[in-house]
């Protein structure tokens, strides 16, 4: 374990764009054009346009001319999205969360290349093969109704009480980012697989059901629809500026600390992707030392790069949100290789 040390990163959002993508499997008529493909998990995108992606695409049209085509969803939906479309290649850039961006990897999915600026990017953000580099640094947390629940629940345990049920929801484990985080940190939390399933399983008589995107369960939880949801700090924390009844929180097991984990945004160079160059050139803008500034003041938290230091007054807020909280590293090779038998076993156990 480690108490928190780094400093956090942005933002919301949701947008998607209509399926009928152009691309021609690297011809050279697509390689020509002046396009660039991501498919991104959720959480960097401005629900009214004003995100960390939003400045950052707007920035990189302007320089260079190539527009930015953008499809959104759920951390593992966009990794499946990509393997169907393995034998004629959409995508250009994927960003996604661990350990999505590992499986993305593992399949075949992304080829190496290493952008500017990735020399002042931690290590453990990026992979050894240079297959991805975090752009945005990120941790998991949970979101309360500050108006119906004040004091946000301190842990687990708390969730099963009665007062929560059909008003507590968190996304699918093995679909979103968030949802995996659920059944990683509860597998921290609670000491093993074992263990965690069977408080999992009870909390299931509280749990609304699935979903797949945990962006949408903010609104949920700011109308108190939902009293408690999943989330990520960049996310809520961006999102509470215009949802003001969203609170952070971590939950600690019976008497531990709260606890956390970094889910870095990851983004890597799609395999034969139909505008490779392109995509060269938006990871590159992305990790700059111009858009990486902007990942504090624009999207409410901090960047990948090391050398780039953010004073804001968002920085500051999240500094003090993490203060005494926990962050301890997943062993991500286990998740990558195990996940479908940890997502298999928690289906089990929930009845999902």
């Amino acid at each position: 374990m480690r108490t928190y040390a780094k400093p956090i990163a942005a933002v919301t959002g949701s947008l998607v764009l209509a399926a009928g993508l152009t691309a021609c499997g690297g011809s050279s008529a697509a390689s020509d054009e002046k396009i660039v493909t991501v498919y991104s998990a959720d959480g960097l995108k401005g629900e009214a346009g004003d995100g960390w992606y939003d400045k950052v695409f707007a920035d990189f049209e302007k320089k260079t001319g190539i527009k930015v085509k953008y499809v959104e969803g759920g951390s593992g939906e966009m990794v499946q999205r990509a393997l169907r479309e393995k034998s004629n290649t959409q995508a250009d850039v994927i960003v996604t969360l661990p350990p999505f961006i590992q499986q993305a990897g593992s399949k075949g999915l992304l080829q190496a290349y290493t952008p500017q600026g990735a020399d002042q990017v931690d290590g453990g953000d990026k992979a050894s093969d240079g297959t991805w580099t975090s752009v945005v640094n990120n941790y998991f947390g949970f979101i309360h109704n500050k108006k119906e629940l004040p004091a946000a629940p301190k842990t687990w345990e708390e969730l099963l009480d009665g007062k929560f049920k059909d008003k507590l929801q968190y996304s699918t484990p093995g679909v979103a980012g968030d949802g995996t985080a659920v059944l990683i940190k509860a597998m921290h939390d609670f000491g093993g697989q074992e263990p965690a399933l069977e408080y999992l399983k009870k909390l299931q008589a509280n749990n609304v059901g699935p979903s797949s995107s945990t962006s949408k369960l903010a609104p949920k939880v700011d109308k108190g629809e939902l009293l408690v949801a999943n989330g990520d700090v960049q996310m809520n924390f961006a999102q509470s500026k215009s949802m003001p009844n969203l609170g952070i929180w971590f939950p600690a097991q019976g008497a531990g600390k709260p606890t956390t984990f970094a889910l870095p945004y990851a983004a890597g160079l799609v395999n034969k992707a139909p505008h490779t160059e392109n995509g060269k050139k938006l990871l590159d803008f992305m990790l700059s030392e111009g858009a990486q500034r902007e990942v504090s003041a624009i999207g409410g938290g901090f960047p990948a790069r090391k050398d780039v230091k953010a004073t804001d007054a968002n920085a500051i807020e999240l500094a003090k949100l993490m203060e005494g909280v926990e962050i301890f590293e997943p062993d991500w090779a286990d998740v990558d290789k195990n996940l479908k038998t940890y997502v298999d076993a928690w289906k089990s156990a929930t009845g999902s």
